[in-house]
């Protein structure tokens, strides 16, 4: 069958430039260093395009993740997307978007993310003015990158009954606590619960992604990832659900390899239809990737 394979999550970093203060140099000293368009593995495994997503609250950092997407590195590296920040509560918010937008590489602004997870607040997406950033994002035609934490969402999914014309992308499952099973079988509960709701909206798809980290570092399995997987896909369905390989984030507890054999067991009781849909149809549709940029090959599922 004829198949696209987008990683619909990564990031890039050079420190001197744009500092994770994030990183811990002990706990996280396997992404603690310098991730270049050229060190990407996507082309290593059969990837056709990915998404770069923002890690910095700048705008300077998605002017470069644009520049990066569009050099010869970039392309080489298969990126086709970038998912930038924006400053939800600038004022001239709609002006800096359009300018964006209308760049010389501006076609390959295709979401903004803000970093959510960071605000201490569950009710932050409550807040009108952050209600009116969004809306903002969502008027220019891009789509909301939603990442965050688990006792957030419940708001994403009041959210987006509030601006049911902005379409939002909710990474990495909003980080269940996959860690705690199988020792506390309720710890999915809650989690469930607002993945449900939230899919209950239309607007709303949602990332195979980032679980490697949520679960236990050193000893996951794909059977420990599976859990999330299975349910997202039952509230979800296939044609809502996109991959992404959070590298190197995802580097704490998997090689990228290693993440893209477990997300083939993770889809192997879908059809061929649907799994192509995860694997990048659903990407492709969401950010409205160049397809004839990316490389359309024929092959057979393992």
């Amino acid at each position: 069958m004829s198949d696209v394979v987008v990683d619909a999550h990564h990031h890039l970093w050079v420190r001197a430039r744009h500092p994770q203060d994030w990183i811990d140099p002990t706990a996280m000293a396997a992404i603690d260093a310098d991730f270049t368009a050229a060190d990407l593995p996507a082309a290593a495994h059969d990837v056709d395009a990915t998404v770069v997503v923002q890690s910095v609250s700048t705008w300077a950092e998605t002017d470069d993740l644009l520049d990066v997407a569009a050099s010869p590195e970039g392309r080489a590296a298969r990126i086709a997307g970038v998912v930038g920040w924006a400053d939800l509560f600038d004022p001239a918010l709609e002006d800096r978007l359009a300018a964006l937008r209308e760049g010389p590489v501006g076609d390959r602004l295709v979401g903004i993310r803000t970093m959510v997870q960071a605000e201490p607040d569950p009710g932050y997406l409550d807040r009108p003015d952050v209600h009116a950033g969004i809306a903002a994002v969502g008027a220019a035609g891009l789509p909301f990158d939603l990442v965050v934490r688990a006792d957030q969402l419940a708001s994403c999914g009041r959210l987006a009954a509030a601006l049911p014309d902005t379409r939002f992308v909710l990474d990495h499952l909003a980080k269940p606590p996959l860690a705690a099973l199988p020792d506390v079988p309720a710890a999915l509960d809650a989690w469930r619960a607002d993945l449900a709701a939230l899919a209950a909206r239309p607007n709303v798809v949602a990332k195979l992604s980032g679980l490697v980290t949520e679960a236990r570092w050193d000893s996951w399995t794909t059977a420990d990832l599976r859990p999330a997987a299975d349910h997202a896909l039952e509230v979800f369905g296939p044609d809502r659900l996109l991959l992404g390989s959070d590298w190197p984030v995802c580097l704490l507890a998997s090689g990228y390899g290693r993440w893209w054999a477990a997300a083939d067991e993770l889809l192997e009781s879908l059809s061929d239809d649907e799994r192509a849909a995860v694997r990048g149809g659903t990407a492709v549709a969401t950010y409205g990737l160049a397809v004839d940029h990316l490389t359309t090959r024929t092959k057979e599922h393992p």
